[in-house]
Formats: structure tokens, C-alpha cells, sequence
């Protein structure tokens, strides 16, 4: 059984993962199991270049992004669970909460992170109810969104980045999956609002 799990692992489904991952150190969430489903081959950052992003050195490689963070990840929270070389084919609701089924096995989990691309390649079935067009994109692009209030598509069922509705923005994705991490974080945490820093020991 796994408590939260995220798809994708991009700006948004990475960022997601490091802000849960840091709140497993909390009380509250001493026991729960995260797991993110890495698949990057679809990923906008693949091929971007960012002079523009805060905290990145001018020259920044998106594909070094994505490398770099999934091995942050591990470094840093290792009890999150990295699920490589599968992608998601579908998704039902459970008893428990959610079953994936990947190319290569099925997971039960409490809470689900969608966090792909908004192209309209789309193939996750169990999605096709909630795919309307992208409120923030050219109509020409075709984009899609998954219609959701405040990154919750329905109970415990979250979307996070630019299918959440957002532009295609690298700091607003990843804000998006770190935003998302911290309503779960307040779930775990009886509903009080929860967010996690580190800082600096004097």
C-alpha cells in the first residue's frame, strides 16, 4: 500500500516528490510510503534551456534538470520510491483509494499526483472525464488540462503543473508540485496547515 503516489517526474512530479520526501522526517508522516512513477521521455524539459529561472545558472539544461533531481531525490530522501522504466497505462478507482496499472505492474495507493504534460497525447485512461482545453494555452497548441479546484480533481485525486491549467513556466510547474506536496502534508497532518523548511544552524 502506498500512501501517495506521483506520476511523472518532471519540474512538477520532482518537486512534489523532494517536498513530501522532506516532510517524512515530521511525526505525522513517519510511516507513510511515497512513490513517484519517474517517466521523463514526454517531459517539456527534455529540450529547454533556462536563462530565466531563479536559482538556476544561466546555461541550465532542462535534460540536466531531470537527471539531477531524480539523483537529488535519492540523496536526499531515500524512502521515497523511485518506479523507473514504467509508465502509466491506467487508472481505477479502489476500495483503498486508487489502483495504476503501469506497463509493467499495478499499485494501490491512498492518494494519486497526476503531474504529465497538457498535451493532447494524453494516454492514462480512467483520466477522459476530467480533460477539457487548456485555459492558459494558444488554442492552436491543443493543450488540455485536467479541470480541477485547486489542484484536487476529485477526493484524493491531484493534478499538479501545467496540466494542472498553468503555463509551460518551469518555476510555476515546479511551485505547482510543491504546492500540492504541502495539501497533502496538511492532509497527513489532521488538516493543519503544513509546509517544510530547512535552515540554516547558527
Amino acid at each position: 500500500m502506498i500512501d501517495t503516489l506521483i506520476i511523472g517526474g518532471g519540474a512538477a512530479g520532482l518537486s512534489c516528490a523532494l517536498v513530501l520526501g522532506s516532510g517524512l522526517s515530521k511525526p505525522f508522516a513517519k510511516d507513510k510510503h511515497v512513490a513517484i512513477i519517474t517517466h521523463q521521455k514526454t517531459s517539456h524539459l527534455q529540450n529547454a534551456l533556462f536563462n530565466n529561472a531563479l536559482g538556476l545558472a544561466p546555461g541550465t539544461l532542462g535534460k540536466d534538470i531531470l537527471s539531477q533531481g531524480k539523483q537529488q531525490l535519492a540523496d536526499l530522501y531515500p524512502k521515497v520510491q523511485q518506479i523507473e522504466k514504467e509508465k502509466a497505462k491506467k487508472i481505477e478507482k479502489h476500495t483503498e483509494g486508487f489502483k495504476v496499472t503501469t506497463n509493467k505492474n499495478e499499485y494501490i495507493t491512498k492518494q494519486l499526483v497526476i503531474a504529465v504534460g497538457y498535451t493532447n497525447l494524453l494516454t492514462i485512461k480512467g483520466l477522459e472525464s476530467y480533460i477539457e482545453p487548456h485555459p492558459r494555452a494558444a488554442i492552436e497548441k491543443d493543450r488540455i488540462w485536467l479541470k480541477n479546484t485547486d489542484h484536487c480533481i476529485d477526493n484524493g485525486l491531484y493534478v499538479a503543473g501545467t496540466l494542472a491549467g498553468w503555463r509551460s513556466q518551469f518555476s510555476i510547474a515546479a511551485g505547482s508540485g510543491a504546492q500540492v506536496a504541502t495539501d497533502i502534508l496538511t492532509t497527513w497532518n489532521n488538516g493543519k496547515h503544513t509546509k517544510v523548511h530547512d535552515k540554516v544552524k547558527l
